[in-house]
């Protein structure tokens, strides 16, 4: 394996890594804005629910810059065509994003039920949407993009197809139960009994919609290509299977920590599935696979990766700690009698 062929491959799993982790952090979030208007029951319990992630939400989108910056910098051709084939979608997923942060910090500045009625509709959008839009995004580059010397053959509508349809269910339900199951750990009381009885409820639509998308992922990808060529991969999925079992078996124990924790473990699993089976490809083609962007065909030069290399080993461990410090610091329960004594969203 030659030095530039090295950095190539190192890239990808720090590529892999960063959107794991970034999903893993901000999945609950998310899951936190698609239940926030049906779980709260009063105007106490809303704010509970944004203040269990208001001191980290922010924090979290370091992960989703640094994975969209790593491409750029190791990947700048398949950046380019990403988000040259893929603009308005990823412009609508970035509009999202900015509709969940504002809405989460401009709530509480006015005492008006107008203006939070309004911003709260901001937070369910803003915690749907991107969930939507990641997992039809993510469907698609698994299932191959219409791509040649010519260019891309798709359109937005185009990619709204049964596999990147299921695909975007899937990281609904996926982020759902994760938000529930951070909700449950965080909160006390009422609200933190209806979190976990929620993600007790949806978990057994999550397990058929994860069974329903291997299926069809075997049928309509070549994600499981790798995987056939070297079978002891299998544990990879295996485990992410176990993962999500183990959430069911957390909770029929009441064990909340445990459950999240083991959803954490899951959603890092699933998307580990993906990136082993998409390797080396980048951005596959569904035309001719001699299209398809990969680590070989769209990295930068051996110099950049080095220097890219050096970086990450400097800074990455910062921000890991940095994030573990925040979490720490933030780690107790709420408790929703004591937001009215303190002056949080």
């Amino acid at each position: 394996m030659d030095a530039l062929y090295a950095l190539q491959v190192t890239w990808f799993v720090l590529w892999g890594v960063l959107w794991s982790v970034y999903f893993m952090l901000d999945g609950f979030v998310l899951g936190m804005g698609m239940l926030y208007p049906f779980m709260a029951r009063d105007e106490k319990e809303k704010r509970t629910m944004i203040a269990t992630v208001g001191p980290v939400w922010d924090g979290n989108e370091v992960w989703l810059i640094t994975a969209g910056g790593a491409t750029f910098a190791a990947f700048p051709t398949t950046y380019a065509l990403m988000f040259s084939y893929l603009y308005t979608a990823l412009l609508l997923l970035l509009f999202s994003l900015i509709i969940r942060g504002v809405s989460i910090e401009f709530r509480g500045k006015v005492e008006k039920q107008g203006w939070k009625r309004f911003w709260d509709v901001g937070i369910f959008v803003g915690g749907m949407l991107p969930a939507v839009l990641f997992g039809i995004a993510f469907g698609n580059i698994f299932q191959g993009l219409p791509m040649d010397a010519s260019g891309y053959h798709g359109t937005l509508v185009g990619l709204f197809n049964p596999y990147g349809l299921l695909a975007g269910v899937l990281f609904v339900f996926l982020f759902m139960v994760h938000g529930a199951l951070y909700v449950s750990v965080k909160t006390t009381g009422g609200l933190s009994r209806r979190a976990a009885a929620f993600a007790g409820r949806s978990w057994s639509v999550l397990a058929a919609v994860a069974i329903l998308f291997l299926v069809h992922t075997y049928l309509s990808t070549g994600i499981f290509a790798n995987y056939l060529a070297s079978p002891v991969l299998f544990l990879l999925p295996l485990a992410a299977v176990s993962s999500l079992a183990l959430i069911r078996l957390q909770l029929s124990r009441g064990s909340l920590a445990g459950a999240f924790a083991a959803s954490c473990s899951t959603i890092v699993l699933v998307c580990a599935t993906g990136f082993v089976g998409l390797f080396p490809n980048l951005i596959p083609s569904s035309l001719d696979t001699a299209y398809s962007m990969t680590i070989t065909n769209s990295s930068s030069s051996v110099a950049t990766l080095a220097v890219m290399t050096v970086v990450a080993l400097v800074f990455v461990p910062v921000v890991i700690a940095y994030k573990a410090w925040v979490y720490r610091v933030f780690r107790g329960p709420l408790n929703p009698e004591d937001i009215d004594s303190q002056k949080v969203y």
